[in-house]
């Protein structure tokens, strides 16, 4: 049986659209290419597999390095070098996905950027003081995944951490939504001229939740 994290879940563009960015940066990620006379392998796959399909495991690890592309150019060799050795030392295929390497696993993160050499824009974790702590990257990934244990099981499309909005893989095909109901088919009856406590009443949920996923669908025909 596949597992959730090895599930196909979105196409290439569909996952590039939820996360906002690029497609060209997430099949670049996915998949490697050459830049500048140059092969690079993939970030986020072992292997390129030719594949336009997006798993659920490689969409969550994306949403990670999207929070780095906001300010930064991902280093291709730093980072796949880094992310083999995760890979090795936690003894999963997808660590970025994985809640270890940001809670009980921090000195094994360190130990294994040191090992990659990876730039500090791009580190994990970050000593301060006597303590390991996430970087404002690593932070803000991790506080918008639904952990399952150590497995992450959904993921908070909304930059606003107060957004009930998700992204779950068994619900809805993996489309954004509340409480199991689509946040498309909710903007789609404002469209159409109901209001709030309307659309609440036909989907039985509260109004604060149909406010939010208005605004979720709006910020992502405004982007």
């Amino acid at each position: 049986m596949v597992s959730v994290l090895e599930r196909e879940v979105f196409s290439e563009a569909e996952a590039a659209r939820l996360l906002r960015v690029a497609q060209s940066t997430l099949h670049y990620w996915l998949e490697g290419g050459e830049r500048r006379g140059r092969s690079y392998k993939p970030v986020l796959r072992t292997e390129a597999r030719g594949a336009r399909s997006v798993t659920w495991a490689e969409f969550v690890e994306a949403g990670l390095l999207r929070e780095y592309r906001r300010t930064h150019r991902v280093p291709m060799v730093e980072l796949r070098a880094f992310i083999d050795l995760l890979r090795e030392r936690f003894g999963v295929p997808y660590p970025l996905a994985d809640r270890r390497p940001y809670v009980a696993g921090r000195k094994l993160v360190l130990e294994a950027q040191t090992a990659a050499r990876l730039d500090p824009d791009y580190c994990l974790v970050a000593v301060v003081g006597d303590q390991l702590l996430l970087t404002p990257p690593s932070a803000a990934f991790v506080e918008r995944v639904t952990w399952d244990g150590d497995v992450a099981a959904g993921w908070r499309p909304d930059p606003n951490p107060q957004s009930p909005v998700r992204i779950l893989p068994d619900v809805r095909f993996g489309r954004p939504s509340i409480k199991g109901i689509s946040t498309e088919a909710i903007w789609e009856q404002d469209e159409v001229g109901l209001d709030v406590e309307e659309i609440a009443e036909i989907y039985q949920l509260d109004v604060p939740d149909v406010r939010w996923a208005l605004a979720y669908e709006n910020s992502q025909r405004a982007a």
